[in-house]
């Protein structure tokens, strides 16, 4: 059964955020993944709003496909790219 992803971050380092955006695609891609939708946060429409200034929805084929992905050793370097870049949360919806 597919899998959805929700990933929200606060930005620290554009530039290393750039490298790692340059490097997602086709790291989700190896396991099936892809974007769903993503973008800058800009505007609560209801709630506080969180400290983290952009976000992701992200699919997956199975939850077997995003365990392979968040733990696949050779992606490791894409991943710490996304710490390097800023404060990242990921969370699987449902």
């Amino acid at each position: 059964m597919a899998v959805t992803l929700l990933a929200i971050m606060e930005i620290k380092d554009k530039e290393i955020l750039q490298s790692y955006r340059q490097k997602a695609g086709e790291a989700l891609a190896r396991h099936g993944g892809s974007i769903v939708a993503a973008g800058p946060l800009s505007t609560s429409i209801e709630g506080d709003a969180l400290d983290a200034d952009t976000a992701a929805i992200i699919s997956f084929p199975d939850a077997q496909a995003t365990q392979n992905w968040i733990s696949d050793p050779e992606l490791a370097p894409v991943h710490a790219l996304r710490n390097a870049a800023g404060k990242s949360s990921i969370m699987m919806i449902g």
